[in-house]
């Protein structure tokens, strides 16, 4: 475990090294990251990694993953029992271009937002349309 006080960073990790108010020098196998800016907590950051980089995505709240979950389990008539995470990508559920499509026209009508094209094109996890739906509605909200 590792922390940066001012804007308060702490990080999950098995192995961290790094300077205050300094350029990271070393982090290996970390997972998540708590993040606290101006008094606003954001403990839900989560980290992947990829080939020579690391992306930083905001989870979705465990709430909306589920509701997604279920919307993804109607659409593709899947049983309830099925494995359904916020990992799960729709083409490994069966899904194809058509289901796709009806899966997003389930989540705008269930969560009362629109999808432009453009944003649609870009799910393929359950995880990516959970943080869309909320990117959408804290715009919406704003």
């Amino acid at each position: 475990m590792a922390a940066v006080t001012g804007s308060a960073i702490s990080m999950t990790s098995t192995s961290c090294s790094f300077k205050q108010n300094q350029a990271l020098t070393r982090i290996s196998k970390f997972n998540s990251v708590s993040l606290s800016i101006n008094g606003k907590c954001f403990p839900s950051l989560g980290l992947r990694s990829a080939p020579s980089r690391f992306r930083v995505s905001c989870a979705a709240k465990p709430e909306t993953v589920n509701k997604v979950c279920e919307i993804v389990r109607k659409q593709l008539a899947l049983p309830v029992d099925s494995a359904v995470t916020g990992e799960s990508k729709f083409a490994a559920l069966g899904a194809d271009s058509l289901d796709t499509v009806e899966i997003v026209m389930g989540l705008e009508e269930e969560f009362g937002i629109s999808v432009e094209e453009e944003s649609a094109q870009s799910i393929t996890t359950v995880q990516d349309a959970a943080d869309l739906i909320e990117k959408l509605i804290e715009k919406k909200g704003a």
